[in-house]
């Protein structure tokens, strides 16, 4: 895949460098883990670097700071942008103060390139062959499947079980907070209209809720997933 730098100055491109490096390395670990259990086949051609003001303002108005179409991952490599964007999810809303908000966002102050590597690792995995329907136009509603499986397979392949179960407890607290509000609606009605949303809680609930349907699927019913991974 070709790297490209989408920066508005060399200083601010020698800010996140090491951190694109960081990325850089852990992808071609993952890399390879799709492409020999999951059928990643066809690599997108680019990934675009770039800052999170760009990539929801410039490059696209979802205001999500990384996302991918058939040819190219647009991601902020950048940590300290990724924890603003955890905790803005709690602009606006209109939420009394409790151990549990606390306790939440003590979690997105402690991220670390690990967990911004499982988001670039989530946009990878849309690309793999056992998603038929992936980067189709005409798919307008239920990627709840895709969207929570590519969330699955990026945190359970890349983070250590302590901070995998961390990260449920997290995005389970988070819909018990915003599902009143935001969720009642069926996952199957989860769709590009979505992204529309003007509050980004809402949109990021069809994430959690897709991933704790998933993580149901695989580990309750089936019982759990055995793959090789290097953690």
């Amino acid at each position: 895949m070709k790297q490209i730098y989408a920066f508005e100055s060399i200083p601010d491109y020698e800010n996140y460098k090491d951190e694109i490096d960081l990325l850089n390395k852990k992808l071609k670990t993952y890399k390879e883990l799709l492409i020999n259990q999951f059928e990643l086949i066809e690599l997108p051609k680019t990934i675009v670097w770039t800052s999170s003001k760009n990539a929801t303002t410039v490059f696209s108005q979802v205001p999500v700071p990384a996302y991918t179409n058939r040819e190219t991952i647009y991601m902020s490599p950048s940590v300290s942008e990724w924890k603003a964007f955890y905790l803005s999810l709690f602009d606006g809303e209109e939420l009394e103060n409790s151990d549990e908000i606390e306790y939440i966002k003590a979690y997105f102050q402690s991220l670390t390139i690990d967990d911004v590597f499982c988001i670039l690792a989530h946009e990878l995995t849309h690309h793999i062959e056992l998603f038929p329907d992936e980067f189709g136009d005409e798919r307008n509603n239920s990627i709840w499947f895709e969207e929570g499986m590519c969330e699955y397979l990026s945190q359970r392949m890349t983070l250590t079980e302590h901070r995998y179960t961390e990260l449920r407890k997290i995005e389970n607290l988070m819909i018990k907070l915003f599902k009143p509000k935001y969720g009642v609606f069926l996952l199957d009605d989860f769709g590009i209209g979505s992204y529309h949303q003007p509050s980004l809680a809402s949109i990021m609930l069809n994430y959690w809720r897709s991933t704790a349907a998933v993580h149901y699927l695989i580990e309750d019913i089936y019982e759990g997933v055995s793959v090789s991974t290097n953690k």
